[in-house]
């Protein structure tokens, strides 16, 4: 005979495994739920480039009369909403600044490409979307051109980014290792950069016309494998790809050299979709299309040194500049089912939009004890109102209020065709009618100067909040205190 017990042990046994399936079941919906809350937030594939012209790409108006056809850019424009009035500040370091804290660069002290001598960048008590989207649970790198800052402390990877692998300047300085009467013992150059968050950054080799035709390629396969990694561990992601075309030295990458017969121009153009393309494609593959926000855009106008001609399609001027052709861009953003596909729309935007319309949609947070430029635009993204949450911008060419712009009104207050022009103050501003006169042509002003009451309200509440909020002064150290919070 068995012993008492022995009858009951496949019942306890059978108990025990209904308890631990009931766990593991519950473990996993639990875990299911979580992963579904994660998935809740959308990805972000934030794709600049640099110095791109409004008139470059196939759905601009370029493409093939550029060169080079450009249909996966083209294709991601027609899959979401294309902006025809894309507005950015005039340069690299100030639309860069204004687009990663919602504030115009002239309240940072980043209001102009920095050169040698003063600290360089945004201080630390500036909030990037970096810092708002990591609070918020997001996994955030940075792959390319920074420029906004270039020592530790100012470094993406102190300013949000848990990594980031690129340049910390500007591509420029690429030409310096092989100009006549360069040594680094004169002049250091610069060097590609990578690093991660709570780390010193660390040099890695001299950016030098080589790695320059190399980099972007490299920028895309990084930004590629940070989006993998990330997937795989259900997190949601910021990619920044912060590409360095077509900024001169405008050569493309040794794969493209010479594959349209059109030019180096012509071949970056190419590369670039190309680029672009790979990136979507990724996103794709990884099952993530639906709850990725893509957007691609350039940071400011075109670029115009010879040999390296930009083109601003219909508008006047280019970077550096305050007309049309120096501070509207393409722009286009991808959001299955939130954003219409095929819609194009002329109303005002401006690059500060960016981090507000970014937080409301990924539930970050926007600074409360600041002045915020920026205005939320998810409701005319999604379709939800025609019209943009903006009537105008101003606009700042270094540290001068050179324009204002308001619906399809525009008045100068000083005259300056391209960055090597010296800056003429107007004794009477200019102003053009941008629907009549898209060159604002100085021979065909308008004489609506009704218009420029709205104008001067924008002009006065900025006013007003800089008594109470007052700029920082470009070179400014850190640790950086607002005036009222000092002692």
């Amino acid at each position: 005979m068995k012993p008492m017990h022995a009858s009951k042990t496949p019942r306890v046994h059978r108990l025990t495994r209904l308890v631990a399936t009931t766990l593991v079941t519950a473990a996993a919906l639990l875990g299911s739920s979580v992963a579904a809350a994660q998935q809740q937030k959308p990805n972000i594939l934030l794709i600049l480039v640099d110095n791109l012209g409004y008139g470059e790409l196939g759905v601009y108006g370029g493409g093939a009369l550029r060169g080079a056809p450009t249909p996966r850019i083209d294709r991601l424009a027609g899959e979401g909403m294309r902006l025809t009035n894309m507005n950015m500040e005039p340069q690299c370091t100030p639309s860069r600044s204004s687009m990663l804290t919602g504030r115009y660069a002239i309240r940072s002290g980043t209001y102009s490409v920095p050169i040698g001598g003063a600290a360089d960048g945004l201080t630390q008590w500036e909030v990037t979307m970096a810092e708002s989207l990591s609070d918020a649970g997001y996994a955030t790198a940075l792959y390319g051109k920074w420029h906004l800052g270039s020592t530790d402390g100012r470094l993406p990877n102190d300013q949000g980014f848990d990594e980031w692998y690129g340049i910390p300047r500007t591509t420029n300085e690429a030409l310096w290792p092989g100009s006549n009467g360069f040594s680094p013992d004169r002049m250091k150059p610069e060097y590609i950069m990578e690093g991660r968050k709570g780390e010193k950054s660390r040099e890695l080799r001299v950016y030098d016309l080589e790695q320059r035709r190399l980099m972007d390629a490299d920028l895309t396969r990084r930004s590629i494998a940070f989006m993998e990694r990330e997937v795989k561990a259900g997190k949601p992601f910021f990619a920044f790809a912060s590409l360095t075309q077509p900024h001169y030295p405008t050569v493309p990458n040794p794969r493209f050299a010479g594959k349209t017969g059109n030019g180096d121009w012509a071949d970056m153009l190419a590369e670039m979709d190309a680029n672009v393309g790979q990136m979507l494609d990724a996103v794709d593959r990884l099952g993530v299309r639906d709850n990725t926000i893509v957007i691609f855009a350039s940071d400011n106008g075109a670029e115009y040194l010879k040999p390296w001609d930009g083109w601003s399609g219909p508008w006047r001027g280019q970077y550096f500049t305050a007309y049309e052709g120096g501070i509207r861009v393409p722009f286009m953003i991808r959001w299955p089912g939130k954003v219409p596909a095929g819609r194009v729309s002329d109303e005002i935007v401006h690059g500060v939009d960016l981090f507000p319309t970014i937080a409301h949609v990924t539930g970050a947070r926007v600074p409360g004890d600041r002045p915020i430029d920026g205005v939320d635009q998810t409701g005319f993204f999604e379709g939800k109102t025609d019209k943009s949450a903006r009537e105008g911008i101003l606009i700042w060419v270094d540290n001068r209020l050179q324009a204002v712009k308001w619906h399809n009104y525009k008045v100068h207050f000083y005259q300056q065709d391209n960055m090597e022009a010296p800056p003429v103050k107007l004794g009477i501003p200019r102003l053009f009618d941008l629907y009549t006169n898209p060159q604002e042509d100085e021979h065909k002003r308008a004489f609506s100067s009704w218009v420029l009451g709205p104008m001067l309200k924008m002009i006065g509440a900025f006013e007003a909040s800089v008594k109470k909020a007052p700029l920082i002064p470009m070179g400014t150290p850190d640790p950086y205190q607002p005036p009222e919070a000092r002692p």
